[in-house]
């Protein structure tokens, strides 16, 4: 079991390989191997401009841009055309705001919002009333296949994810033919900044978030 997340030493953040935990995945050199050996045509191109983003907006590490420049630069720089949004209903005008700054800069823009369809949540998911937001109302269920599937059908070049659900997003991540970014992760207590509970976690938040 690896746990780089408790990590001491991070020996891979420098040339050398001596004192690795016995639980480093750097003693896994056939593994390192096989994912070098992938780094080749059109992932090579994305790994590359990804790395030259990365420098740019954090040079010499002063923080340059905020992940939406980040999002514009990449997109520019591998002279991406189309961008899909997948987006949650709660968050449209978000969607509204990137999709106007993206079409700005030349972008041809393609939403798709969560609920598309209006498919009754009871029917399809086999949700009980009482497993709804609103209990005794009708609920159109999120689909994020479809918005995949839409966005696919658009042929998009990249697709930006904005506050879908947790799950939710994964089935998109899952389904979308696009590479897909996240530029928004929904967190509706902490503004969209779930990184908030992590840095409370040992105060506001500890019997919250421990059992």
């Amino acid at each position: 079991m690896f746990a780089c997340a408790e990590c001491q030493v991070m020996a891979c953040s420098g040339p050398g390989k001596d004192n690795l935990p016995k639980n480093c995945p750097m003693n896994s050199p056939d593994i390192i191997e096989k994912s070098l050996g992938e780094y080749q045509g059109e992932t090579l191109k994305f790994a590359r401009q990804s790395a030259i983003t990365e420098a740019c907006g954090y040079k010499q590490g002063y923080a340059n841009w905020t992940r939406l420049e980040e999002t514009i630069h990449f997109c520019q720089a591998l002279s991406y055309q189309k961008i899909g949004i997948a987006f949650c209903r709660g968050l449209k005008n978000e969607a509204g705001l990137l999709s106007k700054i993206l079409r700005a800069h030349g972008f041809s823009v393609s939403s798709v919002v969560c609920k598309c369809g209006g498919i009754d949540k009871e029917e399809t998911l086999g949700l009980k009333n009482e497993e709804k937001v609103y209990p005794g109302q009708y609920e159109s269920m999120c689909n994020p296949i479809v918005q995949a599937l839409l966005l696919n059908e658009a042929k998009t070049d990249f697709n930006i994810a904005v506050g879908l659900c947790v799950g939710h997003d994964s089935l998109f991540f899952r389904y979308s033919h696009a590479p897909v970014t996240v530029l928004v992760a929904k967190d509706r207590v902490l503004a969209h900044n779930p990184a908030g509970a992590l840095y409370c976690s040992g105060g506001y938040y500890k019997k919250k978030l421990y059992p």
